[in-house]
């Protein structure tokens, strides 16, 4: 799952690579323009060639196309080493009874790319302590990530509506839920080895099929601590005690709910970036938050959460991990120094714009690439 992607070449410290863009709609064109400049100053810096190629996908493919995500945009996703995204939707593609969705592009593009783990960092950066609604001492020191399966459950089970009755049907197999798990345990050994298997096993079948193959994963990583907890406690923990998580696991609908309450604790949802990984073929990076249609064309967005993306994707479909940490370490510089947009705006702070806030980024990069390649 962390690899480098077989399609890009990588001789000594130069990589080639090919990365697919989808700005998509609302604020995902502006939050991803100022992170391909943070792209393209980490292949000016580190000695690297980025290939980039655009397509559609969301509510302006339906526009264009009548297909929120083209074949040809699939096609361009397959032939990538990474897939970078902006966000999907908007009120202009908003009714629920319609047929075709912005949301069905996002969905189908993870169905066909078999990208069945979806991994959210949530961590806190020390200048925006103040910056969450919740008291200092309960969320000094955040640093968890949530591993969410992506391509089964409620989302993608059977579903219909026959008259006023309507359902929708969560489905699990051992095998997608014991696949996910193993990339959970796997990735708590690079942290701080405990992981905390989620479901709802007093009401749910499928969850308490989660729980027995959890347990039967677990006994493979006798180095990793287990832990089980309902979604409904875990979503009260998370605000009450959230430096008690390290490595999160969780079904579909389960994670996408618990992420999005996490994004409280970072001070912003514009804040978390995420990784859609598979077995092999290209990840898919994209920030959690929507297309924000009311702050589209305004420069207010935040870009921060698809620039961390980025340094995912340096680190998860390319293998750079200085670059990566490069990218984060940008980032924290820039917020230490006070510059805000006004999501994460505090008193004191410099209230800059999208496109400022990706600039200021890109030359802190900048300075810690010369300083790599001065010895420093």
């Amino acid at each position: 799952m962390q690899a480098n992607n077989p399609r890009s070449f990588h001789k000594g410290s130069e990589m080639k690579a090919r990365i697919t863009v989808l700005p998509g709609d609302g604020i995902g064109p502006e939050v991803v323009a100022a992170a391909l400049r943070v792209l393209q100053r980490v292949a000016e810096v580190y000695g690297h060639q980025f290939e980039f190629q655009e397509g559609l996908i969301g509510g302006i493919a339906i526009d264009q196309t009548g297909d929120p995500l083209p074949e040809e945009t699939l096609a361009l996703c397959r032939a990538s080493d990474a897939i970078l995204l902006g966000a999907v939707g908007g009120p202009r593609w908003d009714d629920p009874s319609a047929p075709i969705r912005p949301e069905q592009g996002l969905l189908r593009l993870r169905k066909e790319l078999n990208l069945f783990a979806n991994l959210r960092p949530v961590k806190l950066y020390r200048p925006l302590l103040d910056a969450s609604p919740l008291k200092p001492d309960i969320v000094a020191g955040v640093d968890l990530l949530v591993v969410r399966e992506l391509t089964g459950g409620i989302y993608f089970g059977p579903r219909g509506r026959e008259g006023n009755r309507a359902y929708d049907t969560a489905v699990y197999t051992v095998e997608e839920i014991e696949r996910v798990l193993h990339v959970a345990f796997r990735l708590s050994r690079q942290r701080r080895r405990k992981v905390t298997s989620v479901d709802k096993a007093n009401v749910l079948t499928t969850s308490r099929l989660w729980r027995e193959t959890a347990i039967a994963v677990g006994r493979m990583y006798p180095d990793v601590e287990l832990e089980h907890l309902l979604v409904d406690a875990c979503a009260m923990m998370l605000m009450l005690r959230p430096t008690h998580f390290d490595v999160v696991v969780t079904e579909n609908m389960f994670g996408d709910i618990l992420t999005d309450e996490a994004a409280v604790l970072a001070g912003s949802i514009g804040m978390l970036p995420s990784a859609s990984l598979g077995e092999d073929g290209p990840g898919l990076y994209e920030p959690i938050h929507g297309s924000a249609p009311a702050l589209a064309g305004r420069d207010v967005a935040n870009p921060l959460a698809t620039i961390l993306s980025v340094a995912m994707l340096l680190r998860h479909s390319l293998g750079l991990e200085t670059e990566a940490a490069a990218v984060e370490q940008a980032v924290a510089a820039v917020l230490e120094e006070g510059y805000r947009t006004q999501d994460i705006a505090q008193p004191g702070t410099r209230v800059v714009g999208t496109r400022e806030m990706g600039e200021k980024v890109v030359q802190k990069i900048a300075a810690v690439g010369k300083s790599v390649h001065e010895g420093g």
